[in-house]
Parts: C-alpha cells; structure tokens; sequence
C-alpha cells in the first residue's frame, strides 16, 4: 500500500452529494479521497491481478485501510494487452467506499436502504445512452480475439478456476407472466468468444433469475438476459441484497438516489438496463439444456466443484466508447462481495429484531465476517439484565429473518464487542452453561456450499452468553489509567495502537464500597490503610477461600 493510505481513515462523500449514476465519476471521487490506487505497470490479469487486491484483506491491514484499484495497463497470460482498465475493490472495499457510492455517511446506510426498500422510485426510460455508444453483434462476437475475449475478465482464483468470471455483475431477467424484472449478482464464466456458464442459485427459494428459468423453461422458451458489469454504486448495491421476487431492483435503486434511475432498452433483447452503465452483455439462455461450469473460488471459502448450470449465448455486447472493466474479490472472506452485504445486512437485521419483533433491548447485530462468510454465524448484543425471554426471542429472530442467515446465532451483553470475537468467545466461556443456555432446533435449509456435501439438512445452534448475574469486575486497569498511560505511549512515541473492547476494567455488578474504598487507597499509595482494616478482621473459624461476603457484610 502507499504511504499515504492512512490519511483517510473517516473519508466521507461530497459535501451535500447525490450518488454518481456514473461510475467513472464514482472512481474519480474514490482517488480524490485518497481512497484508489492506480497501477500503470503491466500486471497479468490471470496471474496476478486478483491475487495483488486480496492481500488487502488477507495481510493484517485495518478495513478502513483497505483501497479500491485502478489497472490501466492489463495483460493476459499470453501477453496480450488489453484496451479497458479494470477496477477492483471500488465498489466495497470499506464502509467508506461503500458510503461514498451510495453519497451517505457510513452511519446513515442502514437508514437509507429501510427507506428505500419502503420507498422506491419508478426508472425513467432514455434513448441514445452512454452504455451502447459501441455495439458488438454478428460476427464480431466470433471472431478470434473478439466478443467476450475483448473484455479484461480477470481469473479469480488462479490455480484453481477453470476461466475468467464476471463478478461484479448485474444479471436482468424478466418474469414472463408479470413481466417485472429482476437483477441478481450471479457467476459467469467465459466458455467461448460468444458463450457463458451462467449460475443463478437454485437451492431452497431459488435466486429470482433462477425462478424466471424455470417459467421460461416450462413454456419450452429460451430466456433472455443481460448483464450488467460497472454502473452506479446504487444500482450495483441491489444486486446482492436479496430483496422481494416482484421487486424491480431499479425502482430501489431509485429510492437510495433519492431519484429515478435512467433506464434503456437492450438491443438484441426485450430487457431494460442502466443507460449508464460501462458494459452490457446481451443474450440468450437455452433452457433446453445445462453445461457444466465451474470449479469455481466460492465466497463459502470453498472451490464451487464442477456442477450443470446455464448457457448463455451472446447476442450483443455494448459499452462506452471508453469503458472501464469492473470486478469484485470474492472467495475467502473478508472480501469485497463479504462487505457489500454485511454493511446492509446488519442495520436490516438490527431493525427487523427492535422494530418487527418489538425486542426493545436489542443494541446491535453483527454477522461474523472473516471465513465464515457473513451469514451463518451473527452475534447479537442485548442491554445488561435483558430479560431472558427476550434474549430468547431475539436469538429466534436472527436465526429465522432469512433462510440462509444464522446457523448459529450468539448472545452476548452489551459490554462485550460482537464484533471481537475474541471477546465473544470470553462471554461462551464464562457466562453460557452448555446444559442451560443452548438449543438445537432442527431442519435447517443448507447454507452456501452444502449441495456439494452430504445431502441432508442443516440444523440451527442457539446460544445465550449473556450476563445473567451479578459479576466480579473485568481484570484490565480501570478507564482513566488505562487513558492516562495512552497519552504516555504516544508521548513517548511507541507503535501505534489499535485498541479493541475491552482494553480498561469495568464494574460488572459484583463491587461493593469496601472494595472501591481498598482500590482508591491503593492508587493513591495508601495501602498500609487497608491492612490496618482487615487485621481487626481476622477470624479463626472460617477455612482458606471463604469468601468475606459469607460470613461478613460488606457496605
């Protein structure tokens, strides 16, 4: 990372901003920021390109940190250079980049996308759009170094991915007896100059372009579809959300603008697309037939093994005179594609438990990020002496809200940082009983990656670590020394410290006066005080470790 990747730790979107509907626009606020680094040597975009990104979330460095990139000078494996840079992390890198694409506040996401889902704005239809300024059709899709082979599709997992994937996409259907469209974020891998691997989800509920396949595929129709690669940060935010089947994804969009989306129509398909995107690709999915696709580095953390999904034949390809290619990191997480949701995911969940469910002492969610891939396990965190029914209700909420979300499900008090785990698992240890505080519901659908193991359900682990008595206080310094000897340390100019909950000591409950008393007199150096005190305390019938509350009361 350059030298300067720490000046911009709070980057916040411009003064009185509207999201950028172009997406070049959004990477020149990013750099404006400090928040892009471009790359102008040669990097090999199947060797090297993704593997260079992903040391950002791999190699220790702190998330608000983390860049988008910039490659302008990308080759292939075979030395072939292309003419599109490529992006990589520019749409969510960080809860900054992320802020910046929607023009919020990191704070005010979660709000943002409540009203928008609540409130959406209708598209508005345009002619003569930016996204088909080029069109590519006929024989210039099948032409040797043509149609898909122009684009700089990076591989995303070099040694184990079996193509170049589009990630970073858009996939529009339409449903054929409503005709509302939908636009899902779905794989595809290159299969020819003129021809994909398309994998839509098809597990429980199924993924709504998979839901409009199955209604194409029973007419005995093929499907059309485009897809979508670098438009607005808005309208790409929708793609992995998961809203409603019979929500158009562009009306939400228009409801985190706070305006209508420009649309247009496609060339060779009946689908509407952002008019300002960089790329669309147009076609045609066989739903006659399946193609084996994959493998495939999965957001599981897990390689997708070899399994039949959809063909698509290219009809068109569009974009800018002068596009800019788009991909997401994926695979392990943290991970762009883990960010992107986490970062919405959260505040929907938090709102569903205090302001569906009623669960008043709910104070927040966090869905545990690094390998496990958000969704399976989510800590909760509840005020101090929540009632244990509403813990309970709360643990049931988060497991239930989604079908893929909360496998496992923890709560912890609000002294505990969900979002250390380590201090999660302190709250397992010492304040859950196995016997009392976990339950086991069974007949859970599978979360992601399952279809490639044993076929069976899932089950669901609910545990409570919440506090549930009164407790001894955390063993750390109290607040002030701990404060005191910060100013020191930077006085003194030693490393930088990032400090993570909990780094002072706190009263849990179990603390009299005599004790805060023997404390005070200790750090003002007057200790020989309390000895005084407790010799006149001295009993002869009592055994080694009673404790004084036993057999004393204490002020």
């Amino acid at each position: 990372m350059p030298d300067d990747s720490k000046q911009q730790p709070h980057a916040r979107p411009r003064e009185n901003a509207r999201p950028r509907f172009d997406f070049q626009a959004h990477l020149a606020d990013l750099e404006a920021q400090g928040l892009l680094v471009r790359i102008d040597r040669p990097i090999n975009k199947d060797t090297e390109l993704h593997p260079l990104v992903r040391w950002q979330f791999l190699g220790g460095i702190p998330e608000d940190q983390r860049r988008a990139f910039l490659f302008t000078h990308v080759v292939d494996a075979k030395g072939r250079r292309y003419d599109m840079p490529v992006a990589v992390g520019a749409l969510a890198s960080s809860p900054q980049i992320y802020a910046i694409g929607m023009g919020k506040a990191v704070e005010e996401i979660g709000a943002t996308w409540m009203h928008a889902i609540a409130h959406p704005i209708a598209p508005v239809a345009m002619t003569s759009p930016a996204c088909q300024e080029v069109i590519e059709r006929g024989a210039d899709l099948t032409r040797p170094g043509g149609g898909l082979a122009r684009l700089p599709v990076p591989i995303s997992t070099p040694g184990f991915d079996a193509a170049p994937y589009l990630t970073a996409t858009l996939c529009v259907t339409r449903d054929p007896d409503n005709g509302i469209q939908n636009m899902g974020t779905y794989r595809a891998g290159l299969k020819a100059t003129d021809r994909l691997g398309v994998r839509m989800v098809a597990r429980v509920g199924g993924a709504g372009g998979y839901l409009h396949w199955l209604k194409y595929r029973e007419r005995k129709q093929p499907m059309p579809i485009a897809i979508v690669i670098g438009c607005a940060p808005v309208v790409f935010f929708t793609g992995p959300q998961k809203l409603a089947v019979d929500r158009d994804e562009l009306e939400v969009a228009g409801g985190l603008a706070g305006e209508p989306i420009r649309k247009t129509k496609c060339v060779s398909v009946d689908l509407d697309v952002p008019a300002d995107a960089e790329i669309v690709i147009e076609g045609l999915i066989d739903t006659s037939v399946l193609e084996p696709e994959a493998p495939f580095g999965e957001s599981n953390g897990y390689v997708a093994l070899e399994a039949y999904n959809m063909p698509m034949q290219v009809t068109a390809i569009t974009h800018k005179r002068l596009p800019v290619f788009t991909s997401i990191i994926s695979q392990v997480t943290p991970s762009e594609s883990s960010l992107v949701k986490r970062v919405a995911y959260e505040p929907l969940f938090l709102a569903h438990l205090r302001d569906s469910l009623g669960i008043k002492s709910v104070r927040r969610v966090v869905m545990h990020e690094p390998l496990s891939n958000l969704r399976p396990v989510i800590f909760v965190q509840f005020a101090r002496d929540s009632l244990r029914t509403e813990v309970w209700r709360g643990l049931h909420g988060a497991a239930t809200l989604r079908p893929e979300c909360g496998k496992i499900v923890v709560a912890v008090s609000e002294d505990i940082d969900p979002a250390n785990t380590d201090a999660v698992f302190w709250s397992l240890a010492y304040r859950s009983t196995p016997a009392e505080d976990v339950q086991i519901s069974p007949y859970r659908r599978g979360v992601q990656g399952s279809q490639y193991g044993p076929d069976k359900s899932e089950s669901t682990l609910l545990i409570d670590a919440t506090q549930k008595y009164a407790m001894a206080p955390l063993a750390l310094p109290a607040r002030e020394y701990m404060e005191g000897a910060r100013a020191l340390w930077q006085e003194l100019g030693l490393p930088a410290l990032t400090a993570r909950s909990p780094w002072h000591g706190y009263t849990l409950g179990d603390w009299t006066n005599t004790w805060e008393r023997f404390a005070r007199r200790a750090t003002a150096g007057n200790w020989e005080e309390n000895g005084r005190e407790t010799i006149a305390r001295r009993r002869s019938d009592v055994t080694p470790e009673t404790p004084v509350r036993k057999v004393e009361k204490l002020d």
